[in-house]
């Protein structure tokens, strides 16, 4: 079978993007894990399927795949690709798009320059929903003898406040609490660094992919816990490897997101 898609990609979070507008896209025919490879194949942190949505009011329906070949829930960088890729292929002539997601619905407005904002809803502390087994909810957790916020914004977040990210050595800490038996879904680890009230320089290590360039969500969740403890103003520009996010949070309401998206290239493989 030969497989058309595009690359793309969100402040170096990279992704694959297929139309499965025809129903013709079977991920089971695929080993995902193999084309996410940098080496032997396309390379990519993340899959991204364009559907159909027979939900009144709803434009489009989006899938998103890790490179381990796992389903996720939510992609606020991959967000942002699908919103330029089904606009610019001419899928939509809507700059106000409702989207369908394995986490629920999400709005993406494609703003001039590729730069596409995306409402994605309100976080969710609750342990049971984010999900994380957790007894009681709480601003603050402890695991591992570390200090921490956790939350859901579409997908399970940690998020931890360092005084200097730029040296730390993210990988056993994220690791040690992906696998600490709290996530039974897993866990994407957020390391924060505060620099002023409304500027934040943050690395993630997300769940099915290690540390990325950049990751949407980790960014809104990085915001949402310091808005939340009085850290950080309502809005923030998060600093990401890969480049500057916007987020725009008030407690109890929506989070606000604005970033970049582009195209990459376009390619077929056989499968």
């Amino acid at each position: 079978m030969r497989l058309n898609f595009t690359k793309m990609q969100g402040l170096g979070n990279d992704f694959i993007v297929i139309n499965g507008l025809d129903n013709s896209f079977d991920e089971n025919l695929i080993n995902i894990p193999n084309l996410a490879n940098r080496h032997t194949g396309i390379g990519f942190d993340q899959l991204l399927i364009v559907e159909s949505s027979k939900t009144p009011g709803i434009d489009f329906r989006y899938r998103i795949f890790n490179a381990d070949g796992q389903e996720v829930q939510q992609c606020g960088n991959g967000a942002r690709c699908f919103a330029l890729y089904v606009f610019e292929k001419k899928l939509t002539s809507k700059r106000k798009l409702n989207v369908e997601t394995f986490s629920g619905d999400i709005e993406l407005i494609i703003n001039d320059a590729s730069s596409v904002t995306v409402n994605m809803g309100e976080p969710v502390f609750v342990p049971s929903k984010i999900p994380a087994n957790l007894d009681i909810q709480h601003k603050k957790y402890s695991i591992n003898d570390t200090e921490m916020g956790i939350l859901s914004m579409g997908n399970p977040h940690a998020v931890i406040l360092e005084n200097n990210i730029a040296n730390l050595e993210i990988d056993k800490i994220a690791e040690d609490i992906q696998n600490s038996g709290y996530f039974p879904e897993g866990v994407n680890v957020g390391f924060m660094q505060i620099d002023s009230p409304n500027k934040i320089s943050l690395r993630v290590y997300e769940r099915g992919v290690g540390e990325t360039l950049a990751c949407g969500t980790g960014a809104c969740a990085a915001v949402v816990y310091g808005v939340e403890n009085n850290l950080l103003e309502n809005t923030v520009c998060v600093s990401l490897p890969g480049g500057d996010l916007d987020i725009k949070y008030e407690e109890g309401s929506e989070v606000f997101m604005t970033g970049p998206a582009e195209f990459v290239f376009e390619g077929s493989v056989d499968v």
